[in-house]
């Protein structure tokens, strides 16, 4: 069985940053990524990683790019985020995806696996 598990989320100031984890436990995937929801809002792409070219490339959605990057432990099977210079726009649940799809993958039906989510509050 297939759990994606999510640590890292927490209340920072703005400005400040932080690095959410998740580990894929059962087996690996060729893609993994990070959406966000915010309160009333729909589930937001934020960053993927795809297997391409017998490597990982990292694509990321303009609303965080040059603030987050991605790192991929293959030995772990786990996926980082790390964030930097926070907004209080970027306070939302965090969702972990992993998808058996390979590609340029920026919605949430292009996944078939979910994280609980964790939270991020960003305050001002």
């Amino acid at each position: 069985q297939v759990h994606l598990i999510e640590s890292g989320g927490g209340l920072v100031q703005a400005g400040a940053s932080l690095r959410l984890s998740c580990r894929a436990n059962g087996r690996s995937f060729s893609s993994m990524g990070w959406f966000r929801q915010a309160p009333g809002k729909e589930r937001e792409f934020l960053a993927a990683t795809m297997w391409s070219a017998n490597t990982w490339t990292p694509y990321f959605s303009d609303s965080v790019k040059g603030r987050f990057t991605l790192a991929r432990d293959n030995a772990k099977n786990t996926l980082y985020l790390q964030m930097s210079s926070l907004k209080p726009e970027d306070t939302g649940n965090y969702y972990c995806a992993a998808s058996i799809r390979i590609g340029d993958l920026r919605g949430p039906n292009d996944y078939d696996y979910w994280g609980q989510g964790t939270q991020v509050t960003v305050s001002s």
